[in-house]
């Protein structure tokens, strides 16, 4: 192959890699907090560092108001409500797990829930120690596993 020939073959795969890359990185993080809440933000450190996204921050005092208009069901709350390109994520859902949604988009999907706080998960980090819990994906009248982690 000739130096004109690769670049030709090279130019639309890099085109597509850099317009897929702006399309994640312009995704819009929009998260609702409890101002007095520390673990909340230890779980948004963990989503721009995997995610290398950036994240609006809402304070607010009134949590259970957002989580009641985005349709999260009440046994699945966590401490802080995520919206992410019209996805809810609740809880210390990993990065990596929103990721999957965000690129597999199923049908149904209205979010992701880390129900309470389990140690171990992204933000609630302690002193090496873990318990198992599992990523529900939920939609209007179900709620399924999506990933689990021992």
């Amino acid at each position: 192959m000739t130096p004109r020939s690769i670049r030709r073959f090279l130019a639309p795969a890099l085109l597509a890699l850099a317009a897929c890359s702006n399309t994640v990185q312009a995704t819009t993080y929009t998260m609702f907090r409890d101002p007095d809440c520390g673990c909340c933000e230890a779980w948004a450190d963990h989503i721009r560092a995997e995610a290398e996204a950036e994240i609006v921050e809402n304070e607010t005092a009134d949590i259970a108001e957002i989580k009641t208009a985005h349709g999260v069901p009440q046994e699945l709350w966590s401490c802080h409500t995520m919206i992410v390109d019209g996805y809810v994520i609740e809880g210390h859902v990993p990065a990596a797990d929103i990721a999957r949604l965000l690129e597999q988009r199923p049908e149904g999907v209205r979010g992701l829930a880390v129900p309470g706080m389990p140690i171990g998960s992204p933000g609630m980090e302690m002193d090496g120690r873990t318990q198992a819990y599992h990523v529900i994906a939920f939609g209007d009248t179900w709620q399924s596993v999506f990933a689990s982690y021992e």
